[in-house]
């Protein structure tokens, strides 16, 4: 048991230094990152997840079912794969690492919301009310973005958000990069640009049902490196985690570490 993310982290240090190989954790993507985090220097390690937060995106990703028992009886049963990282650097100069996804924007105002107000809720349905929350405060933002590789011109937009991905979906199954794979060393840049509240919400019925984004005003990158900057100071989140302010450095880290996921079938 661990009383805070602090008190995860020391002990997830203690089990590597005594030798454990194998370290989980019972929560969802913001408690992995913790984790993460803390071992991360440690290469011989196997991490694993067992879902039980308000989003579970990264144990979707490695074909988890979102109930925790169902979930631990596959991995008992299961193998080890090679995952990629996300690396993101804040104004500050501090760096961290996250799996799934993070941005500057409406999104990362939500965060706020859910990990306040609606942090007692599950699933999708938290997320999106946090966005609704925040969205009637949120002003957009201009945004200035340099990438790699280089035959991108860097771009300048006003939008709603600004994400870069490793998993398919964020926010408990929102599915802004549905192409996106968790070991290719490439990470999916997702802008939403500008929208009118009304617009916002006419998006609402496909993301609560099928967690799609249904807009032409979505433009999609693949990048192994990304700088955000932005006119005004701005909240960047990983994994629905505030990391810190902008502007921020991303760049993947292929195949950062070990997890263990179900295993995968097989033709005989």
């Amino acid at each position: 048991m661990t009383r805070s993310a602090d008190d995860l982290a020391e002990k997830a240090r203690g089990a590597a230094a005594a030798g454990y190989r194998r370290l989980f954790v019972l929560g969802g993507d913001g408690t992995f990152q913790v984790l993460l985090n803390a071992v991360s220097g440690c290469s011989d390690l196997v991490l694993g997840v067992i879902p039980a937060g308000g989003g579970n995106d990264l144990a979707a990703s490695l074909g988890l079912p979102e109930d925790p028992l169902r979930a631990t009886a596959l991995l008992l049963r299961g193998e080890t794969c090679r995952m990629d990282a996300v690396r993101v650097r804040t104004a500050d100069g501090c760096e961290r690492l996250y799996t799934g996804g993070g941005g500057v924007g409406l999104d990362a105002e939500a965060a706020r919301y859910a990990s306040g107000v609606f942090r007692d809720m599950r699933g999708r349905i938290r997320y999106l009310l946090s966005a609704i929350r925040a969205l009637f405060v949120f002003r957009p933002v201009g945004v200035r973005i340099s990438l790699q590789p280089l035959e991108h011109e860097p771009l300048n937009a006003t939008v709603l958000l600004a994400v870069v991905l490793n998993t398919p979906s964020y926010g408990a199954g929102l599915y802004l990069a549905p192409d996106a794979k968790t070991d290719d060393g490439i990470l999916d840049l997702v802008l939403l640009e500008d929208l009118a509240v009304w617009e916002v919400l006419a998006l609402l019925p496909s993301l609560w049902a099928k967690g799609e984004l249904k807009t032409r005003r979505v433009r999609r990158f693949r990048v192994n490196c990304v700088r955000i900057e932005t006119e005004r100071p701005c909240r960047f989140h990983g994994d629905g985690e505030i990391l810190g302010m902008t502007p921020v450095e991303i760049s993947v880290v292929p195949q950062a570490f070990s997890i263990l996921r179900p295993a995968q079938k097989t033709d005989s």
